[in-house]
């Protein structure tokens, strides 16, 4: 990272509320205590324990659908029971399941602890990022933009540390990023204030309170159309852990894990040091509901470069190298004006509530879309039509930017911030 991207992202860190500092480095740790773990669990359960490949993706595959499942439900329970606690039980329980992980080698406690650490996330995603947007206040793209500065940093040097622990053994490793998130839940007890969703007065408690919150939410017609249209770019980004490293193994063969590791460091380097300038770039020009099209426009033009032929000898990687570095400019693009027109939709009403539903629908929207990725990846590859992945991904990323043109154009997106509805404006929860 420059020097100037490193002094913007710490000027802008250090103006920031008190609690939205503590949040932003609170997601520093979670990315940090995840990704030092996760690249390495399925090499230790099937080398280390002996398990076999279905067992494998049964114990990873309940771990994700335990957290993009669940998501919704966080939520709500952030907006009914308020953010700090949803946050503090979410690092408890992902230090439970993390030890859990390194401590036991039998499949229903294995289990159990995907359990806990896909439930962990479901629980202090939403609330995370509707107290960021709650006390970011009229700065909420600016807080998301160091957010996620400090959320992609946490993924650059998770793995390795991970790598240097796992030269000890895994349950160091385990109990390392179990400490981290026991660490962070005694940090949010301490110091992180409450903050509850404003109350309703028509709003009823219980099961009948909760589905009434839900039916909230999916009659909010412009905020349902939105999350829609951006399972796109949600498809489009997971494949810098699919289709990328597919393609860095199909050109370097065996040293297909050096090529996935080069573009997995790249993507995370590039968010780094251009978040800031280029959210303070498009700040200056153009609406959230701009700035969040012409990311996922951007997004999709990524994978266009791959349709290029592939040079010869070292270079053959570069086809690959550009469409990450483009694929996460779009992505840092988009970013903080999703978060903020998330909160804009919701009309600053069950903001948490919002953002899991988002979340959840953003989940079963990777799950399809890689289904449907690989799918077409092993057609192209079987009829000796490689540039067929590439140019389903570019067609998906079209369609999404269309959606978001046409929501655009309809009046359901912020266009310009300065004529939005108060109720769309106020949404500080204090």
């Amino acid at each position: 990272m420059s020097d100037t991207a490193t002094r913007g992202t710490w000027t802008s860190f250090r103006s920031l509320p008190g609690s939205v500092r503590l949040l932003v480095i609170n997601q520093f740790g979670i990315n940090l205590g995840f990704y030092m773990l996760m690249p390495y669990l399925a090499n230790h359960l099937s080398s280390g324990l002996g398990m076999a490949a279905w067992t494998v993706g049964l114990v990873m595959g309940v771990r994700t659908l335990s957290q993009q499942g669940l998501f919704l439900l966080g939520g709500t329970l952030a907006d009914r029971l308020g953010y700090r606690p949803m946050i503090i039980a979410g690092c408890a329980l992902r230090t439970i399941g993390f030890a859990l992980l390194g401590l036991v080698a039998s499949l229903p406690a294995l289990l159990v602890a995907s359990v806990a650490t896909g439930l962990a996330g479901a629980l202090f995603n939403p609330a995370v990022r509707a107290y960021v947007a709650a006390d970011a206040g009229e700065r909420r793209v600016e807080a998301f933009a160091v957010f996620n500065v400090f959320y992609q940093a946490g993924i650059l040097v998770g793995p390795l540390v991970g790598l240097a622990l796992i030269a000890l053994d895994f349950r160091v490793v385990c109990l390392t990023a179990a400490a981290i998130f026991a660490g962070l839940m005694v940090l949010q007890w301490l110091a992180l204030p409450s903050r509850i969703a404003p109350a309703d007065p028509e709003r009823a408690g219980g099961v009948a309170g909760v589905l009434g919150d839900w039916r909230t939410v999916l009659a909010n017609r412009a905020f349902l159309l939105f999350s829609l249209a951006m399972i796109t770019s949600y498809v489009l980004s997971s494949q810098i852990y699919l289709a990328l490293p597919l393609e860095a193994s199909r050109v370097f063969g065996g040293m297909g894990d050096t090529g996935s590791s080069v573009l997995f460091a790249v993507s995370a380097v590039v968010a780094i040091a251009g978040q800031m300038r280029i959210t303070a770039w498009a700040k200056a020009r153009f609406s959230p509901g701009r700035s969040v099209t012409a990311g996922v426009a951007l997004m999709s033009a990524a994978f266009l470069l791959l349709l290029l032929p592939t040079p010869p000898g070292a270079a053959a990687l570069a086809p690959a190298a550009a469409a990450t570095v483009v694929l996460t400019l779009g992505t840092v693009l988009a970013y903080p004006f999703e978060m903020d027109t998330i909160v804009t939709l919701s009309g600053g009403r069950l903001v948490a509530t919002h953002y899991g539903f988002y979340n959840t629908l953003s989940g079963i929207g990777i799950t399809v879309g890689n289904l449907a990725t690989g799918l077409v990846w092993d057609a192209g590859q079987a009829h000796g039509w490689p540039w067929l992945v590439w140019a389903a991904l570019a067609a998906t990323g079209a369609v999404g930017t269309a959606a978001l043109a046409l929501l655009l154009r309809a009046g359901h997106l912020p266009s310009d911030p300065a004529t939005e509805p108060d109720s769309q404006r106020k949404v500080s929860v204090r």
